[in-house]
């Protein structure tokens, strides 16, 4: 049975949807990938839903026909300026005499920190495990096996107003699909573009997206601070536009061609010619002010992220420094500004280290690293529940009829295959048994 999972990343400037499957060698395949310009969020937050979700079906649709499935559940990117982190400790007491603490102890203590009270108006995203405690004894990543009366675990809580984690639900919903889980941006993020030895050693990953900069600190292999800055490359293209005189289609495009964060010694010599707006003459932008403008914005995101460096305590601690990804990842220098302003290594991550296949240049730009996050995270997810569940169902996608996919699925049912051939026999059989004889199906 195919391993399908399938993430939306919902961006203030794009809609990204990645269908991937997961080979029997463990390889991620991107087997669908759809793209589209995002109508209704502001600043990572839904503002009108109706535009928001059909911005997510057009980018779904074409993610459908290139894979040849349907989707139904997804998983589903949540950023904005009203997340909030916080940390708990909580605990349940096992009355059982010599108890050996199981997978099903671990998912119940989880389960138990989604219903501690909040603030009005919020609710709780996520609960992500730091390290368990079994009968005060020292703290541990996994305390299956261990034997005690006290389970308790310090947790990561991702917590959101409650209305804009509603209109995300409804956009999608909307739109004719069902959310599985919603996951924190930057936690997506981080999945792509950090590896396990970085989140040991002490990194800080720094996602510049399109309305907002996501920012997740790691440490000692543990997430231990997460932040969103309404700040990001939207304020980098305003300014532009702004301190340039021209249409924002034009800013972008500076942005993204010319775009700098540092000086060369020939910058004060080089002029770039845009067109002239309907039929005026083309205007020249210095290369040199192009950057004094952006440098100085992206000077100011950098140092809300040394902000929260700093107030967390971490500044001093990051080993492996910062990983920035994101579509502002791409500003030319930005890891060098970044090593400037922030005091640590600073390198550009990528998401093309965790895939296989046919992968294009598109699904590897760090403006998809949320995105494929979401799918890195989703398959995590199904193989913790097969481990909890071993006869637990693939997620709910089916092949489009008709699709050139259709026939390989086929051949792979074919009685050809031993297995295959000796389940029908006996599925057959106790038809017959139970007075049914009926066509099993598959």
């Amino acid at each position: 049975m195919r391993n399908i999972v399938v993430g939306i990343d919902v961006g203030t400037t794009k809609i990204a949807v990645f269908i991937a499957e997961k080979q029997e060698n463990n390889e991620i395949h991107i087997i669908g990938m759809g793209c589209t310009e995002s109508q209704g969020v502001e600043r990572g937050v839904v503002k009108n839903i109706e535009n928001t979700a059909s911005s997510i079906k057009v980018a779904v649709q074409k993610a459908e026909e290139m894979s040849g499935v349907k989707v139904t559940d997804v998983y589903v990117g949540i950023a904005g300026h009203h997340i909030r982190s916080r940390q708990h400790r909580g605990n349940i007491i096992i009355h059982e005499e010599d108890h050996i603490i199981t997978r099903e102890d671990v998912e119940k203590l989880k389960a138990e920190q989604y219903g501690i009270l909040m603030e009005h108006g919020e609710e709780i995203i996520d609960v992500i495990p730091q390290v368990y405690i079994v009968d005060n004894d020292s703290p541990t990543t996994n305390p299956v096996g261990r034997v005690g009366k006290c389970l308790a675990g310090d947790f990561h809580l991702i917590t959101g107003n409650v209305t804009n984690i509603q209109n995300i639900h409804r956009s999608v919903q909307i739109a004719g699909y069902k959310v599985k889980k919603l996951v924190l941006e930057p936690i997506a993020s981080a999945e792509a573009v950090v590896d396990e030895q970085e989140k040991e050693a002490g990194v800080c990953l720094v996602d510049i997206g399109g309305g907002t900069t996501d920012v997740a600190i790691f440490h000692g292999g543990i997430i231990r601070h997460t932040s969103v800055i309404p700040l990001a490359g939207n304020v980098i293209t305003d300014d532009i536009k702004n301190g340039c005189s021209i249409i924002i289609a034009h800013a972008e495009a500076l942005k993204q061609n010319f775009g700098a964060c540092l000086e060369t010694p020939t910058s004060p010599n080089e002029i770039i010619s845009i067109p002239g707006f309907r039929g005026r003459d083309p205007k020249e932008i210095s290369v040199q002010q192009l950057t004094m403008i952006i440098k100085s914005r992206v000077k100011m995101i950098l140092e809300q992220v040394l902000y929260e460096l700093v107030n967390t305590g971490y500044d001093k601690k990051l080993i492996a420094g910062v990983v920035l990804t994101g579509g502002g990842a791409k500003i030319k220098d930005i890891d060098k500004f970044s090593e400037f302003i922030l005091g640590l290594d600073a390198r550009v991550g990528t998401p093309q280290e965790h895939l296989s296949g046919n992968i294009t240049e598109e699904m590897t730009h760090p403006k998809h690293a949320t995105g494929i996050g979401l799918i890195l995270k989703a398959l995590q997810d199904l193989e913790e529940q097969k481990l909890l569940n071993p006869k637990i169902e693939e997620p709910a996608t089916e092949p489009i009829p008709g699709h050139k996919e259709d026939d390989v699925v086929e051949e792979d049912s074919k009685p050809s295959d031993k297995k295959t051939f000796v389940k029908k026999i006996e599925n057959f059989l106790k038809n017959i048994m139970l007075g049914d004889n009926k066509e099993d199906s598959y």
